[in-house]
């Protein structure tokens, strides 16, 4: 094997031994609902907390620590939080992205690419009436087990998650 491939394997092995990556190490991403229904879908067996978001809602920044905080206290129990911005869509979610790296980095979020508002929380929920902050809390099967809008407290986030574990 010549010198170059044997350091290109070398890397590669590195990478498979220290360089894992999580849902969290990815930046903002622009998506579609089918793209975000894929999403979804691929988190099945997990309990998710969606949460629809906006940089420019000053009660969704004031809930996402506790959110946060409450997907960590519950990630072994199979939690996950999925963050969904609804902010005017920018090329490739930058805007999103340098916000949600500067605040909340460990923030999984999605956004939307398309013109409509409700593009990716219709996945969700057809008759979303567009308020945020809103919290989807979604049991190991996909179905939905709380709906809270508005900000809510830590405490209605545990209660909501409990349902659906």
């Amino acid at each position: 094997m010549r010198k170059s491939h044997q350091t290109l394997w070398l890397g590669a092995l590195i990478c498979l031994i220290g360089c894992t990556t999580t849902l969290a190490d990815t930046p903002a991403r622009a998506t579609d609902a089918a793209g975000f229904k894929t999403v979804l879908q691929a988190e099945r067996g997990s309990v998710l907390i969606v949460n629809l978001w906006a940089t420019w809602c000053v009660p969704c920044l004031r809930e996402v620590p506790d959110l946060l905080a409450l997907a960590k206290e519950h990630e072994k129990q199979g939690v996950k939080l999925i963050g969904v911005s609804v902010d005017d869509p920018s090329p490739g979610a930058a805007v999103v992205e340098q916000f949600r790296k500067k605040y909340f980095p460990a923030f999984v979020t999605f956004a939307r690419n398309g013109p409509q508002m409700d593009e990716l929380a219709s996945v969700i929920d057809p008759a979303w009436n567009e308020v945020v902050p809103t919290t989807y809390v979604l049991d190991r099967q996909g179905k939905v087990v709380a709906r809270l809008q508005g900000k809510k407290s830590l405490g209605e986030f545990r209660e909501a998650v409990r349902k659906a574990l």
